[in-house]
């Protein structure tokens, strides 16, 4: 059986947890199982190799598809698969389907659905925020997706309602939380280093993806954040989430702090995890650093650029820490107060773990929905 996974990649480490998260559970149900990926913006070719994953190729001209040139023989030799050669395929975008991103990738997915329904392909689109969907073109295709796949879990309410408005209720849409929580992490060589600090974690999106007014608060807010922290007595450090434009984010936001504080840049997402763990709080706009810090009982702060950041602290069932931008400094002193305040950080880190029991038992039930579609 071979399956193909999708929406992941290496640049993006919540993209990457994702991909270990359905290497490990999946792996596990189905040890006889081959996966593959695409080249796409997924990292090059030794990162795949390192984990076993076979070269997905795509050689297209004019809407024809051209792979079938290479002949079986050098595609066994050298780990290349078609389309064709696909069982399964399980589609990880984490956000991709709705009006933020654009009609391209929606239409894709549909074409693609097409293509794999017509050879009896299981299709499953794992947990990911969703919508809205208020363009036309869009619409229409991701209806055309969601009645032809084997199963849709949106990931949070507001996600789930965007779906269910366009589609209405059905048997295949269940809504489930993100499945990176219960991904195993690997501690980082010099631990030691991160014990009990508190991280920032920037997000480029909170550029580009918000209003002029959102966009150009946002550097300061960093750095009044790091300035809150030194002044509490601590030594926080800013984590890259995402090895492209975080980095150059992080250096604006240590020059306008004042401070002069490390910029800490791993490149193996279970280390990163890792690292979170250890800490004692985090303040971040990444989604699945939030994820890696409140799934193991860290307390987090929080500002986002779409629904799923707010959704994501209401469903640990701390609202209160999702943050804006434009918060007046007073507030956002005594937020960062909360956090660092041992008897209110113990009341947090209570809530935060109770919820974090539940959500992975919801993730190992989701799993369970998965092997069930791929063993038939």
């Amino acid at each position: 059986m071979l399956i193909e996974i999708r929406g992941v990649g290496f640049v993006n480490k919540g993209a990457e947890l994702m991909l270990h998260a359905i290497l490990q559970n999946v792996g596990h149900a189905f040890p006889n199982a081959f996966f593959a990926m695409g080249p796409a913006k997924s990292g090059d070719y030794l990162q795949r190799a390192r984990l076993g994953l076979y070269q997905k190729i795509r050689f297209q001209r004019y809407g024809v598809r051209l792979g079938w040139m290479i002949p079986s023989e050098y595609r066994r030799r050298y780990g290349l698969v078609l389309d064709d050669d696909v069982d399964v395929v399980l589609d990880a975008s984490g956000f991709r389907y709705g009006d933020q991103f654009g009609h391209k990738g929606t239409l894709d997915m549909a074409w693609d659905v097409r293509a794999w329904k017509k050879r009896g392909v299981k299709i499953i689109l794992l947990p990911q925020a969703m919508g809205p969907f208020t363009s036309n073109n869009i619409r229409k295709a991701f209806t055309f997706i969601v009645e032809n796949a084997d199963l849709v879990f949106p990931r949070d309410e507001v996600s789930h309602k965007h779906v269910t408005d366009l589609v209405g209720e059905r048997e295949n849409v269940l809504r489930f939380p993100d499945f990176t929580n219960v991904v195993s992490a690997k501690m980082p060589d010099n631990a030691e280093t991160f014990q009990d600090r508190f991280c920032l974690i920037p997000n480029y999106r909170m550029i580009d993806k918000t209003s002029n007014g959102q966009s150009t608060r946002y550097t300061s807010f960093c750095a009044e954040c790091i300035k809150h922290l030194v002044g509490f007595g601590h030594r926080p450090f800013i984590l890259i989430h995402c090895e492209d434009q975080d980095m150059e984010l992080a250096e604006n936001i240590m020059r306008e702090s004042h401070e002069d504080i490390e910029i800490v840049k791993e490149t193996d997402a279970l280390r990163i995890k890792g690292i979170i763990g250890l800490c004692s709080g985090v303040i971040g706009s990444r989604y699945h650093g939030l994820i890696s810090s409140l799934s193991q009982g860290v307390p987090a702060l929080a500002t986002g650029w779409s629904h799923k950041y707010e959704m994501l602290f209401e469903e640990y069932g701390i609202p209160v820490d999702y943050l804006s931008v434009s918060i007046e400094p007073k507030a956002l002193k005594e937020q960062i107060r909360r956090i660092t305040d041992d008897n209110s950080r113990k009341k947090i880190i209570a809530e935060i773990s109770k919820a974090s029991a539940i959500h992975k038992e919801q993730t190992k039930l989701m799993w369970q929905k998965v092997f069930s579609v791929i063993e038939k």
